[in-house]
């Protein structure tokens, strides 16, 4: 997913895939003690940042429902956008569905969004979703794990939304694609673990394939009561929490297989980790996975509020990790993490939208300060419109009960 984040020549921070090496810009501390935003100015917010994509990088379906990477095009850019902003763009619209009142009316786009990123899928013997079109749109890309799971897990919010099995068959369709990622070589250090992407020139082992596709495995356990589900995710947890975690909620970004270690941390990686404990204790009941998952998440916020090391990650990074604090909330509740992606949200509707357009911008690393001079992204309008929606559905008056 983090191929997005700059161009390939600046790999690893490519277009495609979540891995991310680059570091995070330094920006300033989000303001702390704002005014309570009620669940009505969350939906406004949300529905003009998500106008404001449709506006901008939503190309028609003159051009099959297909999304710019950046307005304005820049010259690196490829024709349509990558499968990551793609995605990102595809769970905006299944996120407004959760809005109060008005949710209902983007179940059109929502469905449109899936039938789009249909085109991103390569058959033949090592099939997935690859990172760019394939023929005849583009010219097709690797396949990267991170990217697929992400995929299937904004299927499995589909699924939950509507109830229609298409979108947990095609979930399902994902764990062969990602089970193919895990290296089985016992002669690496901390054995396991799965590679970034689908190619002999693969030499990490990373946290957020291994750690995404532990919360797909966990959450369809859930739906499925497969236990070849349940057997995947508690794996694939395990071995990130055994060879990954620094401290509680932080997990270090990947291993090499020359030994080398990337302690590099980013909030999405321990939003994954949440998440898939989480998911685990509410398919197994496990009292251990809930204990995890509130250490992880008390320890990670600690961490990510500290100083502006929220604002500085890439926004669509806090977008995953505040859903999975919000996902452990219905749980196990804990103020402290709405508190947290209201303050980061306000503060970033303030400091980086452009008013003029409704453009948000940052840094080249996706997160920090206003950068004027930096092209918007479809990555970034589409992570705010999220976490808008996400805060809508969360203050709405009831929902605890609902």
């Amino acid at each position: 997913m983090l191929r997005t984040l700059l161009t390939r020549a600046t790999a690893p921070v490519v277009c495609a895939g979540l891995l991310w090496t680059a570091a995070p810009a330094h920006a300033q501390t989000p303001e702390r003690g704002a005014r309570p935003i009620s669940s009505s100015e969350w939906a406004d917010r949300a529905t003009s940042t998500y106008r404001t994509l449709q506006q901008y990088f939503y190309e028609g379906p003159e051009a099959h429902g297909l999304y710019l990477e950046h307005t304005p095009r820049q010259t690196t850019d490829p024709e349509h956008s990558y499968l990551w902003p793609f995605r990102e763009a595809a769970q905006a619209a299944v996120d407004m569905q959760e809005l109060p009142r008005t949710g209902a009316s983007y179940r059109r786009d929502a469905a449109e969004r899936f039938d789009t990123a249909e085109l991103y899928f390569g058959g033949g013997e090592r099939p997935g979703y690859e990172s760019y079109l394939p023929a005849p749109l583009g010219t097709g890309g690797d396949i990267y794990y991170d990217d697929n799971a992400v995929v299937a897990l904004t299927q499995l919010d589909q699924y939950e939304e509507t109830g229609d099995a298409r979108y947990l068959e095609r979930a399902e369709r994902v764990v062969p694609v990602v089970s193919r990622a895990w290296d089985d070589d016992t002669a690496k250090a901390c054995p396991g673990g799965m590679d970034w992407y689908d190619s002999p020139n693969n030499t990490i082992r990373a946290t957020n394939v291994t750690a995404l596709s532990a919360q797909l495995a966990a959450r369809l356990y859930e739906h499925t009561r497969d236990r070849a589900y349940l057997a995947k995710a508690e794996q694939w947890y395990g071995w990130v929490y055994s060879c990954m975690r620094k401290a509680p909620g932080l997990y270090i970004n990947d291993r090499g297989d020359d030994g080398s270690v990337n302690e590099t941390l980013w909030t999405y990686n321990s939003g994954a980790m949440i998440g898939t404990a989480t998911a685990l204790y509410r398919g197994t009941g496990d009292a251990a996975y809930l204990k995890k998952a509130v250490d992880d998440a008390r320890g990670s916020l600690a961490y990510w509020t500290e100083g502006s090391r929220l604002h500085d990650q890439p926004a669509v990074f806090n977008a995953f990790y505040f859903k999975d604090l919000l996902d452990l909330d219905d749980v196990r509740p804990d103020p402290a993490y709405l508190k947290a992606m209201s303050g980061y949200a306000d503060s970033t509707y303030r400091s980086n939208r452009d008013t003029s357009t409704g453009l948000f911008r940052f840094q080249p690393s996706n997160g920090g300060d206003y950068d004027p001079d930096a092209p918007a992204a479809t990555l970034n309008q589409s992570a705010m419109v999220q976490i808008f929606a996400t805060l809508a559905d969360a203050t709405r008056q009831g929902r605890r009960n609902s």
